[in-house]
């Protein structure tokens, strides 16, 4: 490693304060840049600032960029969040259900940082665009099954039956649609021309997301509908117990809302 050391023939103030600049380039395809400035700002610079209690850091140029654009995205994703719990709340009737439909939301981004360990990438601004645009299709699975299982108890199914038959009968509906999503950016992941490596890192989080989303949806919505009905029953029961009453069940033509 080659270092070049240059010595300052002049002192540079901003606000009246002496300021020397540190700049760098990093090689992104051998370490990633927030790694480094992690490394700087934990190991490096509590010792400098021991040792010189005057002395103040800041982060600028493209380290300044970065940190402005994940507070950018924080909220643009809290926004999301906000939009796609509003538009599955209306149709649905309901505050609770839509919270097991957006509850494969965190194994989508999961499965998209897994992604990107397997493919070797790091995580980027794009990745980041990808992890929103997720957030809105993995939600499509659990809709389906969530609304089938509505549409079985209001025709008077039971409560369990309606569920267990929810996963097996829209299994291939859901399997098919996902994976084809995925299948579908394959060659973008795969694409080895220069001008695509920026979109590569989205097609990650989307594709790898909504593989191991899909796999999680069949497993944890049934599972949290039925908790959610137990959770419901039980409090009913509680409140009948308080008032004196006999407790009642959940009325199986019925979602709780």
């Amino acid at each position: 490693m080659n270092i070049t050391l240059t010595l300052y023939s002049s002192i540079t103030r901003q606000n009246r304060q002496r300021v020397v600049t540190v700049s760098a380039d990093i090689d992104a395809e051998r370490v990633e840049p927030g790694v480094v400035i992690d490394e700087i700002t934990s190991e490096f610079i509590p010792p400098l600032l021991g040792r010189y209690p005057g002395v103040q850091y800041g982060l600028e140029g493209a380290s300044e960029d970065q940190l402005e654009f994940l507070r950018r995205i924080q909220i643009a994703a809290l926004a999301a969040m906000f939009l796609i719990f509003g538009l599955i709340a209306i149709p649905l009737h309901s505050y609770s259900q839509p919270l097991i439909i957006m509850s494969v939301i965190p194994f989508g981004a999961i499965g998209a940082v897994i992604g990107h360990i397997i493919m070797g990438r790091p995580i980027s601004m794009f990745s980041m665009f990808g992890l929103i645009a997720l957030a809105g299709v993995v939600v499509n699975d659990s809709l389906i099954l969530v609304d089938f299982i509505n549409k079985a108890r209001i025709r008077g199914q039971a409560l369990r039956d309606a569920v267990i038959e929810s996963g097996t009968a829209r299994f291939r509906a859901i399997v098919l649609t996902s994976f084809t999503t995925a299948a579908g950016l394959v060659p973008i992941i795969f694409e080895t021309d220069p001008q695509a490596q920026s979109i590569i890192p989205t097609a990650i989080s989307i594709g790898y997301g909504i593989i191991f989303a899909t796999i999680i949806t069949l497993f944890l919505v049934p599972a949290l509908y039925l908790l959610l009905e137990d959770g419901f029953a039980w409090g009913r029961a509680l409140r009948a117990k308080l008032a004196g009453q006999p407790a009642r069940g959940a009325p199986a033509d019925k979602p709780a809302a």
